[in-house]
């Protein structure tokens, strides 16, 4: 075992903040937390400040490839370098030469490298380049190009649980309004489940191009005024918190770390079974899943948990219990490590 503290780079071609680059900071802050030297490239600035501000770790502004190539070819004295997503990916070959350090890749997503010749020429460039290549799922794992490593992500536990009985009527949709997230089977699912009627909400997180057409959907089907779209959110945390009931709709999902927070803060989680939900949500006792090609089950499943408080308490303590045995922030990073320590040898 390596016990000498690393510099590890943590790079991304990024000006954003959702899912990737969330997982950047959290891996990167306990790593940090470990004794690790980490710089981070790529991100939102203002809210990786916010995420990694008093850790110690340097952030580098990167939202183009040139300039996470022209962040890494700036470093000294580097002993590994992860990378997230495939133009950072690229970056790391074009700079390997000048760093001499390993290459770690992870896939976050199910789908292979490019679909033209010159996007499979790159793709098999950056495969040879790399020491070793890390997926998030087994279901991700199961269709990229190129053996991985499997690394679930994730989150640290709140210290507390809101009682189900003192949660909002509401029910919480968190992701990206974009259609391979498919927020029309939530849609249908909200009006299938007839809860508008009793006086709960759905309450839409995220931001994307289709939130005027959900919008539509929704009033087409008798529920657009007990829907709210909240728009980008910075507090989900908290809004998990308070919600009665978490709605995880993609059926191409490559892991969700949306859903495994709101696992960790016991919220009740009705989940499309495809992708990787069946290893996150599916993991936990009682878990309620939904094929996404029936939302008219996925709305029986969030009613039959909305007249049943005893259940929903019961089905939050079983998922909170299953991120606490496989998807905190030190289950991630001390797999993490493991796999470094295997290329460094």
């Amino acid at each position: 075992m390596y016990r000498h503290r690393l510099h590890i780079v943590q790079a991304v071609r990024s000006d954003g903040f959702s899912g990737v680059e969330r997982h950047v900071a959290t891996l990167s802050e306990r790593l940090a937390a470990r004794g690790h030297r980490v710089t981070v490239i790529g991100g939102d600035p203002a809210r990786m400040y916010a995420e990694l501000g008093g850790t110690g770790i340097r952030h580098r502004a990167a939202t183009t490839t040139w300039d996470v190539v022209r962040a890494l070819s700036r470093l000294e004295q580097v002993d590994l370098v992860h990378l997230h997503m495939t133009a950072a990916e690229l970056a790391g070959v074009v700079t390997r030469p000048m760093l001499r350090a390993p290459l770690v890749a992870t896939r976050h997503f199910a789908s292979r490298r490019g679909s033209s010749p010159t996007a499979r020429g790159i793709s098999a460039l950056i495969r040879a380049n790399l020491a070793a290549q890390i997926s998030i799922s087994s279901y991700v794992a199961g269709v990229v190009d190129g053996r991985s490593t499997v690394v679930p992500l994730g989150t640290r536990l709140p210290e507390s649980v809101v009682p189900a009985e003192r949660r909002e009527r509401t029910i919480l949709l968190a992701q990206r309004l974009e259609p391979e997230k498919r927020g029309d089977i939530a849609v249908r699912a909200w009006a299938a489940s007839g809860l508008a009627r009793e006086g709960w909400r759905l309450a839409v997180a995220g931001a994307g191009s289709l939130q005027g057409e959900l919008a539509a959907l929704a009033a087409s089907l008798g529920v657009g005024e007990a829907t709210d779209f909240l728009g980008y959110r910075s507090d989900v945390p908290e809004l998990l918190s308070r919600a009665g009931l978490f709605l995880a709709p993609c059926p191409i999902e490559g892991f969700g770390l949306s859903v495994v927070e709101a696992m960790a803060a016991g919220t009740p989680v009705v989940a499309a079974r495809e992708g990787a939900h069946a290893e996150t949500v599916g993991s936990a006792d009682g878990a309620v899943l939904f094929s996404a090609s029936d939302p008219e089950a996925g709305g029986a499943a969030l009613a039959e948990l909305a007249h049943d408080d005893r259940r929903r308490a019961d089905y939050g303590a079983a998922l909170r219990a299953a991120v606490e045995s496989r998807f905190t922030d030190d289950v991630m990073a001390d797999k993490m490590v493991q796999v470094y320590e295997s290329v460094l040898r």
